[in-house]
């Protein structure tokens, strides 16, 4: 971990989730029993979202994929692929709906 030291000198960013998690496992476990570790992934994920950022660069990404699209299809005049087709793209026995798919893009 790093120093835990902001820019500003404080404290970082991410400190407070950080003793989320310090606090769920004291909480959840001990000594002995290590079990209760799994009780705390949902605070560990939000340790690390706060840290890496990634979920929320992949729904960026996915929201500029699908404004570029909308804003292709509005431009051409042809109609967006449906969210079945989508669903299906590279899927057995569904190669009508990625040709399909692949066509309008």
């Amino acid at each position: 971990m790093a120093s835990g030291y902001g820019l500003t000198g404080g404290p970082s960013r991410c400190f407070p989730f950080w003793q989320e998690v310090l606090a769920c496992y004291v909480v959840n476990t001990n000594a002995d029993d290590n079990s209760g570790k799994t009780k705390c992934a949902p605070v560990l994920e939000d340790y690390y979202e706060c840290l890496h950022h990634k979920k929320e660069a992949a729904r960026v990404r996915a929201l500029q994929v699908a404004y570029r699209k909308a804003e292709a299809s509005a431009a051409g005049g042809e109609s967006a692929p449906t969210s079945g087709q989508i669903r299906n793209l590279g899927l057995l026995n569904k190669e009508e709906d990625t040709k399909k798919v692949l066509e309008k893009s």
